[in-house]
């Protein structure tokens, strides 16, 4: 497979999960790699003690990994939940209270991106209550975003793993993505472009990219079927990735994919070494 011209970060909340926390950034410098994403690690503090948040900083500081896309708090993730923005009572007061801790701590990496996942639709709660609140939350982060110069992402999941999840299509995403800046006028909310999720929700990747690179400011990879490293499925990631640097796209490429049942050091043996450093 060919992606000499892409640049590569390794997401750390599903790959290297067979370490600690604070041992994954040293892992993944040890695999070749100098740039790195997380889901927000804390999945029950929306703002954990400072002490943990040092520590991690510490850890990707000390082993020279570049945090170059960083989750607000999304709920239980892995697990049942899907964020929490769009979710009334004390989800959306969590997502509410960890937005300016996760902004300060990824602008004191040099982190400027930001993900921001929906969330669940609620029984017993309208799909339009719901969807003003996530406007409202959504509007809320981007500000703050902003202040920092930064970008807020909008990601699109998948109906069949995330059926309760009202944003599974990449028109649904860049919907959201419109109303936050209209909302704004900041113009900072892009489209976050996951290649395994739109394909599993059946949506002609090659159009998607045609249509979505202009508004799009990270992307993330796994081969499908079942989510694995690039060549354990059917995807053309290769000539994806291809066609989205000549649509224009010269940003991050997230490996979010399961490393299968070996150590997550060995799921890499389909990208040369020296590929893996940030470029």
């Amino acid at each position: 497979m060919g992606f000499t011209d892409t640049r590569f970060n390794v997401n750390l909340s599903i790959l290297f999960t067979e370490l600690p926390l604070l041992e994954r950034p040293a892992a993944a410098a040890a695999a070749g790699f100098t740039a790195v994403e997380l889901w927000w690690p804390w999945v029950d503090a929306p703002v954990p003690e400072r002490s943990e948040l040092d520590a991690l900083r510490d850890a990707l500081n000390d082993a020279g990994t570049q945090l170059v896309g960083l989750n607000f708090y999304a709920g239980r993730l892995p697990g049942p939940d899907r964020g929490a923005l769009s979710v009334p009572g004390v989800e959306s007061d969590r997502f509410r209270a960890n937005v300016p801790v996760a902004v300060e701590f990824g602008r004191s990496l040099g982190c400027l991106t930001f993900n921001a996942l929906y969330g669940n639709r609620v029984e017993g709660v309208a799909a339009a209550e719901q969807d003003a609140l996530a406007l409202e939350n959504l509007t809320l982060a981007a500000r703050a975003v902003g202040e920092v110069g930064g970008t807020l992402l909008i990601e699109a999941l998948n109906a069949p793993e995330s059926p309760a999840c009202p944003i599974v299509s990449a028109p649904k995403a860049i919907e959201v993505v419109d109303a936050v800046n209209a909302a704004t006028g900041l113009d900072n909310a892009r489209f976050l472009m996951d290649l395994y999720h739109l394909s599993m929700n059946g949506e002609d990747l090659k159009e998607v990219i045609d249509r979505y690179t202009a508004k799009t400011a990270h992307v993330q990879i796994a081969d499908n079927p079942g989510r694995g490293a690039p060549g354990t499925g059917a995807l053309d990631l290769a000539g994806l990735l291809g066609r989205l640097r000549k649509s224009g796209y010269d940003g991050w490429v997230g490996l979010e994919y399961k490393p299968g049942d070996a150590p997550s050091a060995q799921s890499f043996a389909w990208l040369p070494a020296e590929q893996r450093p940030a470029r």
